[in-house]
């Protein structure tokens, strides 16, 4: 399993390039107070954007190309992308908040078994109910099938705040299995036909406009991934993830979220959200091709400051 790494910012070396692709907005604030410092999501929100084919036609082709922002505090402890489990098997981020320990939000296992979660938009959360990000970290640990493990959380639903889970097994004998479930719309989880599908901070396709924007974005990418050299399409991909370009109006984002979204909808109505102290500090792109290697990117804020960002790499060959 191979890694490598690439920083960017402020006094780094390659760090122009980089901020001229993936400009940062936002940071110190000053006295001014921005509405993002008067109201913010209630926990983490994140979008995702994913293409699969088990299939492919082509030798050249991907089977799976995913790319996922996590939004967050600035300040919430987490640890970057690495390898833990039995036999260092898992490949995530951890969450390291008090009381969430190891929970996570997207993450893929040698064995084949990926799982990515986002919340559900709603103006009040529940202090009580179980932490969300234990149901990617549980099933990435268990031998069930992602179709097993969506119906066992199915009937837990109600104990989490809203969310979306995808869970899928990536076998390069079997074929490729990806299923969803959202806690806050149909009862029962479905196995996703073959295709590209958008997931924010709704149910899953739910057209919200940044959702639809950055999909689009997304599927140029995609289009002409055969054609490109794979590190060119993680950084096509990565600009997409980027993009701070505030989709409004959004009536449906705004009848979701109600009052508690108004103060911050111009920044949160874009695929990248960028406020002093909250905003997008995790990009992910994972690809899996023909033959089962996958690539695993991670580019992640440094040290709670939006202009300092360091880049993983993992590659590694699914053993399914």
């Amino acid at each position: 399993m191979a890694a490598r790494r690439l920083r960017e910012g402020r006094g780094l070396g390659g760090g122009g390039s980089a901020r001229a692709r993936h400009p940062e907005v936002g940071g110190g604030g000053g006295d001014r107070v921005t509405p993002c410092e008067q109201s913010h999501p209630p926990g983490p929100m994140c979008i995702i954007f994913f293409k699969f084919d088990p299939r492919p036609v082509s030798k050249n082709a991907y089977r799976l190309i995913l790319a996922a922002n996590r939004d967050e505090f600035y300040h919430r402890p987490s640890k970057l992308a690495d390898f833990w489990g039995n036999n260092n098997e898992i490949l995530s981020g951890l969450d390291m908040e008090e009381g969430r320990e190891g929970g996570t939000w997207l993450g893929i296992s040698t064995r084949g078994k990926l799982a990515a979660l986002t919340n559900y938009l709603q103006p009040r959360l529940d202090r009580d109910a179980r932490g969300r990000g234990e149901l990617v970290a549980h099933f990435l640990t268990t031998d069930v099938d992602s179709l097993t493990y969506l119906k066992k959380v199915s009937a837990e639903g109600h104990l989490y705040n809203g969310f979306n889970l995808i869970a899928a097994d990536l076998s390069t004998e079997k074929g490729d299995v990806i299923c969803y479930y959202g806690n806050r719309g149909e009862p029962e989880p479905v196995v996703l036909a073959p295709g590209t599908y958008g997931l924010s901070n709704a149910l899953l396709e739910t057209p919200w406009r940044k959702l639809c924007f950055g999909k689009r974005l997304f599927l140029e990418a995609v289009e002409r991934s055969q054609a490109l050299p794979k590190d060119v399409l993680v950084a096509q991909l990565l600009d997409v993830l980027n993009n701070e370009e505030a989709q409004l109006p959004d009536p449906a984002i705004e009848d979701q979220g109600r009052e508690y979204v108004q103060p911050i909808l111009s920044k949160y109505a874009a695929v990248c959200v960028r406020c002093p102290d909250y905003g997008t500090r995790t990009n992910t792109i994972i690809l899996v091709d023909a033959d089962g290697h996958v690539t695993f990117t991670e580019r992640s804020m440094l040290d709670k400051d939006p202009s300092l960002w360091e880049t993983r790499t993992h590659e590694f060959r699914l053993q399914s």
